[in-house]
């Protein structure tokens, strides 16, 4: 009888130490696998990334140039020659360049989803400040006065602080962070 106890203790104790051990490597195992599905998920989300990326970059890089195309077309220069006609008079020429530079602006505004908000911002206060530069050149001056007055006016202003050009730059500095 003892010795049947025995070896009933002996079964129960190699069971116990059997079911231990299958238990350990089950849970080995379990993890390793875990660990590969969730390495593979990671992958799968690098390289979707990638992909991503790889399609939007030209896309930003576009709105970076479309951009940089605004603050030109809005710039004194470009925009007092596109504006100016023969036989206007100083509101008139005040009247279109400032719908020019909002007329430009609303055509751009999709680019901002590709830009970052800081830099968004800035070529937003470049255009404010444009349209401010515009209409204060007109108001110090008579409505009789030559429309190229307007002109001169608004470049004497560029010359002591260009929103254009500092855009521009900051423009430029994002690229380079992002891209270069």
């Amino acid at each position: 009888m003892r010795i049947a106890v025995f070896i009933i203790i002996l079964v129960l104790a190699v069971l116990a130490a059997v079911a231990l051990t299958g238990w350990v490597v089950y849970l080995l195992v379990k993890r390793y696998f875990d660990n590969q599905q969730k390495q593979q998920l990671l992958q799968m989300k690098m390289d979707e990334r990638k992909e991503t990326l790889h399609a939007v970059t030209p896309i930003r890089l576009q709105a970076y140039e479309r951009m940089a195309l605004f603050l030109e077309r809005i710039a004194p220069g470009s925009l007092v020659l596109r504006c100016w006609q023969p036989g206007m008079d100083l509101k008139l020429l005040q009247g279109v360049m400032t719908k020019n530079i909002r007329d430009e602006w609303e055509h751009n505004l999709s680019q901002q989803v590709y830009l970052t908000p800081a830099l968004w911002a800035r070529i937003r206060e470049a255009k404010d400040e444009m349209i401010n530069m515009v209409n204060s050149s007109a108001v110090s001056l008579t409505e009789e006065t030559d429309p190229t007055r307007l002109a001169a006016t608004i470049f004497a202003s560029v010359a002591q602080h260009s929103p254009c050009d500092e855009a521009l730059e900051a423009l430029s500095n994002e690229i380079h962070e992002l891209f270069g």
